[in-house]
């Protein structure tokens, strides 16, 4: 997996959600978190599991809405910031995380309701073999997203010190079709790609984040979307 090593150190682990989610990022925080929400829909009771849930922004706002979640992360580092969380919201009886490999799962066929993937397939150098594993944990569903290949992205990805993998919707639904998946929904959204949120203040990129909304609203906008949300069924 690309920058596992990158991934795995202390102090970038600990400077992770600052760097991302602060100024202009705040809005990226609070669009990822509301894709989740609607794509997984009432998590009251439902066994979700994680994968690579980094530093557990999605992981304890589950467990914070009565979802049993486990988080699990290559990372050591990184789980240690989500435990961090957990017991700061108070919701460590709803949350295990567990450091391990996406690529063998250490749990029984149809173990959770829902699995669920954010910010990790764009770094996956064998997505196939990945989503079958989480296609085989899940009973009832699994969530995902990815970059989009004809997006804005595409046009500083060489620049990225790890660069993105980048799907077509052509290889995402071959994705889904090998793992036996099959597609509930997909939305498509940020046509101002997240490098350029992350770079200005929040106030002002909320007004850029209008105008994205708009143009994303558009068959056009649409077509040149930069992320991708898919909800799956089993």
């Amino acid at each position: 997996m690309k920058g596992q090593e990158w991934y795995q150190a202390d102090n970038v682990a600990e400077e992770y959600d600052d760097k991302r989610f602060s100024r202009g990022g705040r809005l990226i925080d609070r669009r990822e978190k509301q894709a989740v929400l609607d794509a997984l829909g009432p998590v009251d009771d439902r066994s979700i599991l994680e994968v690579a849930c980094g530093t557990g922004r999605f992981t304890v706002m589950l467990a914070e809405r009565g979802a049993d979640i486990v988080g699990l992360d290559i990372s050591g580092p990184m789980l240690q910031q989500g435990r961090q969380k957990a017991a700061a919201a108070d919701v460590d009886d709803h949350v295990e995380f567990m450091r391990g490999d996406a690529a063998r799962l250490p749990f029984p066929d149809d173990h959770f309701d829902a699995v669920l993937a954010m910010r990790f397939f764009h770094l996956a150098d064998t997505p196939a073999a990945f989503l079958a594993e989480m296609r085989r944990v899940a009973k009832e569903q699994v969530v995902f997203d990815t970059f989009n290949r004809f997006s804005t992205r595409s046009t500083y990805n060489w620049a990225l010190p790890m660069g993105s993998r980048l799907y077509s919707r052509w290889e995402v639904d071959r994705l889904l079709d090998g793992a036996g998946l099959e597609l509930t929904e997909a939305t498509h959204d940020w046509v101002l790609p997240y490098g350029f949120y992350r770079k200005i203040p929040n106030e002002l990129a909320a007004s850029f984040r209008s105008i994205d909304t708009v143009i994303g609203g558009t068959p056009l906008g649409k077509k040149i979307a930069s992320v991708s949300y898919w909800n799956t069924h089993v």
